[in-house]
């Protein structure tokens, strides 16, 4: 039986396993469409504290506070993340991945730690700018989002592409949180 997303599936696992990994202009727009989300996530949230009058939350220089530990994390995380998957002859678009299942550095403790790298930031930049709706309302939006995407999508195609690998790998590691404590990382 033919599950919703099978297409865009097929698409992905066949862009990622042809012979040439990097697919120029369809690497770019994926890419140009991932930072347009999170730009109009941004945008969206100030229009809204502005339509909505919403005050400015939390005060300076607790915003300041509140941002710093939150934008470090995030960009270091993100970054690590990338350089990764540079190393190994990949993008961090899914039509353009590395070749082989990364789980060192980040990835043993998170499957997507690029994306909670950008969790993090969109936090920071809401507590930054004092942007009540982006810290409350569309940053958890757009993480329900990428969830969803992450899980009916790309994990999916990740399954298809690595087999038992990949599903023994999502069994040990949590998607976007670590674990901390006995049997975490």
């Amino acid at each position: 039986m033919a599950r919703p997303f099978d297409r865009i599936i097929d698409f992905i696992y066949r862009k990622a396993t042809r012979r040439e990994k990097h697919h120029g202009r369809l690497t770019f727009l994926w890419g140009l469409f991932f930072f347009s989300a999170v730009l109009s996530t941004i945008i969206l949230a100030i229009l809204t504290d502005k339509m909505l009058n919403i005050n400015a939350w939390p005060p300076k220089p607790v915003n300041l506070i509140c941002a710093a530990p939150l934008l470090i994390a995030g960009i270091w995380l993100w970054l690590w993340s990338v350089l990764i998957f540079f190393k190994s002859r990949g993008t961090p678009v899914p039509v353009s991945p590395p070749p082989k299942l990364i789980s060192t550095g980040p990835y043993a403790c998170l499957r997507n730690p690029m994306l909670s790298g950008v969790f993090l930031m969109l936090f920071g930049i809401g507590f930054l700018f004092q942007l009540v709706s982006l810290i409350v309302l569309y940053t958890p939006l757009f993480i329900l989002i990428a969830s969803l995407e992450f899980k009916l999508i790309e994990e999916p195609e990740l399954e298809k592409r690595f087999g038992s690998a990949y599903v023994e790998y999502r069994k040990r590691v949590p998607m976007f949180i670590p674990r901390f404590g006995r049997g975490g990382h």
